[in-house]
């Protein structure tokens, strides 16, 4: 049986104290531990940025990719061993900026992996440009005037275009966060956990002050139906005096590994590649 302290490294953490990503970082051990996996069938995948750093946190197996490339890291690994359960780390500038397009694409693919996006509104790492999901107006010292740019919102984007899990965490509240990564992971498909992170050192608006006197868990309204797409997309666009957190929509749907027939198949990685004749492919391909 794995325990949360069987899965803290030894790697010192080089957030900023007060960080939001140490509540996701809790979280994603206590997940880890409830899921009762072997840490070797578990694979972290990110990219560049704060939240990348939190593979090196866990005692688990690690890709550390470009910015913007964690997604398409993590699909193949995925496909190229089906039995790993794969989650990915990732920023909102990470994920929803330079790969946008995987981050798209891969909801349209579905492939059973889960992706936590630290949402902190900001690039934290390169010292509080802003992200695609800063708010309009806010300051910088890269946009001394406002964000004029709308900004985007990825929980409205993921149920439009078909994905099949998509929820909303707080870092301050780990004991929800936690409960919701073990419910995306289990979940059966491409699952999007988007957190609110604050980032105490660039961004001075969107601190855990500012969202306790707005969040709310969605899933604490027995009335509400996260099966319901109309109701799930309506509720993914409340943002300002109100934010939901919790599980916004969640539906079942074929994953990549059945339309393809690769969740029948053994793993490559078990596959015996010893004494193979390639040759009739060397000469088919370059004769």
């Amino acid at each position: 049986m794995v325990e949360v302290q069987d899965i803290k490294s030894s790697d010192e953490i080089a957030w900023c104290p007060g960080c939001g990503n140490f509540g996701i970082l809790t979280a994603v051990k206590k997940s880890v531990a409830k899921l009762g996996r072997d840490l070797k069938d578990v694979l972290f995948v990110s990219g560049i940025g704060q939240a990348a750093k939190l593979p090196h946190y866990i005692r688990c197996n690690c890709f550390n990719g470009l910015h913007g490339r964690a997604l398409p890291v993590a699909v193949a690994a995925k496909i190229a061993n089906h039995k790993l359960t794969v989650v990915i780390t990732t920023g909102d500038g990470d994920c929803y900026g330079e790969g946008g397009n995987h981050f798209i694409h891969n909801i349209r693919r579905n492939l059973d992996i889960t992706l936590i996006v630290h949402d902190n509104q900001i690039y934290g790492l390169t010292k509080g440009q802003a992200s695609p999901t800063t708010d309009p107006g806010y300051q910088t010292k890269f946009q001394p005037e406002g964000v004029i740019e709308e900004p985007l919102c990825p929980l409205e984007m993921a149920i439009a275009i078909g994905a099949g899990f998509v929820a909303r965490g707080y870092a301050a509240d780990y004991e929800h966060l936690s409960w919701l990564i073990l419910e995306g992971i289990k979940y059966k498909g491409f699952a999007l956990i988007d957190v609110l992170q604050p980032c105490v050192s660039f961004n001075k608006k969107n601190t855990f002050g500012w969202y306790s006197k707005r969040i709310y868990k969605v899933n604490d309204d027995e009335s509400y139906n996260p099966e319901d797409r109309m109701l799930a997309f309506q509720k993914s666009c409340e943002w300002g005096d109100r934010i939901p957190i919790g599980i916004i929509y969640r539906a079942e749907k074929k994953t990549f590994e059945e339309k393809t027939g690769l969740s029948e198949k053994s793993p490559l990685v078990e596959e015996q590649i010893e004494n193979i004749d390639i040759s009739d492919i060397v000469l088919n391909d370059f004769t």
